[in-house]
């Protein structure tokens, strides 16, 4: 497989994921995070959002775990559970072909799936430090065998006030470990993290800037509470983006302002921490392929969104500090591609506008909201185009599933089934060997078989009629979504 992190002396199966993941040449962060990771040095990473980060650790992550290891080898902690999806599910692409199992621990799940899931082999748990903390507790985690420790987003999990459960979670790892620690800012918190628990860290921060006022378009317009509404969708019919995250700072704030949209004939979805787990997950993959334009959203969407080319975001409600306005904005404006960040500044945002505006070194003054000339010239164009149907995206690793199969067998554990006994019977069928054979997930009463190489559509015909384990199943195609 050829492409430009050949140089790293990666396994095939992960060259392979990585060029069907479209990842043509290594970013700075990556360039420089990759090799250090390799060979097992703690590693500091300091480096903006849109940087290429999780795939930084994510790609050596996956070249170092021994696939006949059936323990848990590392343990990635995010501060969020939408953080941690992602993660987990970058993780999954990443190793898809080295067929590396990663399990994905946070709250609002059913903590008994997850017990049944670490039953399984797993090689690499990804979680928010309170759940991961749970089955530590309960010792349904085992850690004996985990020999990498990443601290994703070390900043925001210390300020969510999560540090005694990272410490704890730190107590329970053999010192005999590699850590890696990833944030964009650092504070005397972290700093005692970096000097209590790890050895001689390589430090690594990017000179790149990815985004900045050269790509992102900053406006700030005077807002009044009584007419904000109205102002929002003054912007949006001006603006007219393809793509747009409207952030508020409260739940109940959401829920008006999607509402609103709602009723004036918006293509909008909202997500925040009120919401079930798989309702918040959902939606975030349905925003990422594109499926509706306006996301509404507390913070907890800040962090964990990862799609290119959002084109506006909005600050309905202006962030007290300055880390959550960085976040917010991060958004758009990635990866070199151009963006624009508008907030509406009440009377009670003046404080938070003055102490953004300086700590970031803006310029700007707020502007009069847009009169309604301005506005009215641009109403036949956004409905015009609110009413066109949008183009779904593909999904991340949709060029990696072009040749996988995914299959289901209706026999699990409860009828005594095995990984060897699934590999026994594929690589007796002619032309398959166990290079063919991806993920085995096998669940109470079901198994699911990822096959590879194109091969899935002649196994399926096959094994109609071949007996697994010395008797007949129903093997069907396999349409569930995988769960992280």
């Amino acid at each position: 497989m050829d492409n430009n992190f050949n140089k790293y002396s990666l396994c095939d199966e992960l060259l392979k994921a990585i060029s069907l993941l479209n990842y043509k040449a290594p970013t700075e962060v990556q360039d420089m995070a990759i090799p250090a990771i390799l060979q097992q040095k703690d590693v500091i990473i300091k480096s903006e959002t849109g940087s290429g980060k999780t795939a930084a650790f994510a790609i050596p992550l996956c070249e170092l775990i021994n696939w006949e290891d059936n323990e848990v080898q590392a343990i990635v902690l995010t501060p969020t559970r939408e953080l941690a999806i992602q993660v987990s599910e970058d993780i999954f692409n990443i190793g898809r072909f080295k067929r590396i199992k990663t399990s994905c621990l946070y709250g609002g799940e059913s903590f008994a799936r997850q017990v049944k899931e670490l039953k399984q082999k797993t090689h690499i748990v990804v979680g928010t430090p309170g759940r991961v903390l749970d089955h530590l507790l309960e010792g349904t985690l085992n850690t004996s065998n985990v020999n990498t420790l990443i601290i994703d987003e070390a900043d925001e999990m210390l300020n969510m006030g999560f540090i005694e459960e990272v410490e704890t979670v730190i107590a329970r790892i053999s010192d005999n470990r590699t850590t890696v620690l990833v944030s964009a800012t650092f504070n005397k918190k972290i700093d005692k993290i970096i000097n209590k628990h790890m050895l001689n860290p390589i430090k690594i921060e990017t000179t790149t800037k990815v985004s900045t006022m050269d790509n992102i378009t900053y406006l700030f317009y005077k807002a009044k509470e009584s007419t904000k509404q109205n102002l929002l969708r003054d912007i949006t019919m001006i603006e007219n983006p393809d793509s747009c995250i409207i952030f508020c700072n409260t739940k109940i704030m959401v829920d008006d302002i999607d509402d609103f949209l709602y009723n004036n004939g918006y293509s909008c979805m909202k997500i925040h921490g009120g919401m079930e787990q798989r309702d918040r997950t959902s939606i975030m993959n349905r925003f990422k392929q594109n499926e509706f334009r306006y996301l509404v959203a507390t913070d907890v969407a800040a962090r964990g969104i990862d799609v290119d080319d959002i084109s506006l975001i909005i600050n309905y409600d202006m962030p007290d500090k300055k880390d959550s306005f960085i976040h917010r904005t991060g958004r758009t404006g990635r990866r070199g591609k151009n963006g624009k960040a508008i907030s509406l500044v009440s009377e009670i945002d003046q404080l938070s506008f003055a102490n953004i505006k300086e700590s970031l070194g803006l310029e700007h003054t707020l502007l009069a909201p847009p009169d309604a000339l301005t506005v009215d010239k641009c109403r036949d164009t956004f409905y015009k185009k609110s009413q066109k149907e949008l183009e779904i995206k593909e999904t991340k690793g949709a060029k990696l599933s072009e040749d996988i199969l995914k299959i289901h067998i209706n026999a699990g554990k409860k009828t005594k089934m095995r990984a060897m006994d699934i590999v026994g019977t594929l690589c007796s069928i002619e032309g398959m060997t166990a290079d063919d054979i991806g993920i085995i997930n096998i669940l109470d009463v079901s198994t699911f078989v990822e096959v590879l190489n194109g091969k899935g559509e002649f196994v399926l015909k096959t094994l109609q009629t071949k007996n697994i384990k010395g008797r007949p199943r129903t093997v069907t195609k396999a349409d569930l979504p995988r769960k992280y």
